[in-house]
């Protein structure tokens, strides 16, 4: 685990965690990595011109086909180990949104690269692997029904 002035200078992206509420339950949509196939949210990095929720919100789109409105601060952070195609390993902060979800696509960029599926809550905690993801994934129940 890094110390907390250490996360200062990580390089960071941003990320989505789209959610919907069916049925009166919220759900989560994940996404599979590309490397790996496991269940993640949408993330990437900043784009120019685009606020950090704004790209999140592109990245939504991108890797998961969804629309919708995207909450201006973040929800939450975490820090994530990714392989990078230059750099090797490297450990990035992940500014994460919500999105609030409006439309689901039926063809997105990153369509036949990734799956993508809806999740209740407590399913979406047990499929990620970061524990930090899984403590945002929580913290989204009570922001979506304050929302809904």
């Amino acid at each position: 685990s890094r110390q907390g002035n250490d996360l200062a200078d990580l390089p960071i992206q941003t990320g989505a965690l789209p959610w919907r509420v069916q049925g009166g339950r919220v759900e989560v949509l994940l996404v599979t990595s590309r490397r790996s196939g496991r269940w993640l949210i949408p993330k990437g990095w900043p784009m120019a011109g685009l606020s950090l929720a704004q790209a999140a919100a592109q990245e939504a789109y991108e890797e998961a086909g969804v629309h919708g409105i995207i909450e201006p601060d973040p929800l939450g952070w975490l820090t994530h180990d990714k392989q990078h195609d230059l750099f090797g390993a490297m450990t990035v902060r992940i500014a994460v949104h919500a999105l609030a979800v409006q439309r689901e696509l039926a063809t997105w960029p990153e369509l036949g690269q990734r799956k993508r599926r809806w999740f209740s809550l407590k399913q979406a905690v047990e499929q990620v692997d970061s524990a930090e993801l899984a403590g945002l994934i929580r913290r989204l129940k009570s922001h979506a029904r304050a929302r809904h």
